[in-house]
């Protein structure tokens, strides 16, 4: 099994409490998602993060095509760290790690992403060809949203 990683970095223009408070919020991964991938969660118990919470929902992430994505959350530190693990969907392994980290300006928030893809070789092309762009079009759609929710403030 080949594994890949991604990892971004951004600063974020805002209060510790208020930082985690967004991402924090499962309801808000809608809002930090392409619209184009017509994200929509199916089942979520509305509460606060907590490990063992399982949030499952439907995307259209390529071609249209609608798939079912079932994440658990697995570790949580408020104000610090969070942790989602796919236990259903596209991948064969996705383990998402959410850093973040007070500074003087604001908030580090660091994403670690680990996944592997199904197929074997043809799952190495498809992330050449395909996921790898993808994931990083999905990854700027969100550093431009935080950007515009939290670093555009006058």
């Amino acid at each position: 099994m080949k594994l890949y990683k991604i990892e971004t970095v951004q600063h974020i223009n805002t209060t510790i409490e208020e930082c985690w408070d967004f991402f924090s919020s499962p309801k808000n991964l809608q809002t930090i998602t392409p619209e184009n991938m017509s994200f929509i969660i199916q089942d979520f118990d509305g509460k606060r993060m907590y490990p063992g919470q399982i949030i499952t929902y439907t995307l259209k992430p390529l071609l249209g095509i609608k798939i079912s994505w079932v994440t658990e959350i697995t570790h949580v530190k408020d104000n610090s760290y969070f942790i989602d693990s796919q236990l259903f969907g596209p991948y064969k392994l996705w383990h998402h790690k959410h850093f973040f980290e007070p500074t003087e300006n604001g908030v580090k928030m660091t994403d670690i992403v680990h996944y592997a893809l199904p197929f074997g070789y043809l799952g190495r092309l498809m992330n050449r060809l395909i996921v790898q762009d993808k994931l990083k079009t999905i990854f700027g759609y969100r550093r431009n949203k935080v950007e515009e929710l939290f670093n555009s403030k006058v």
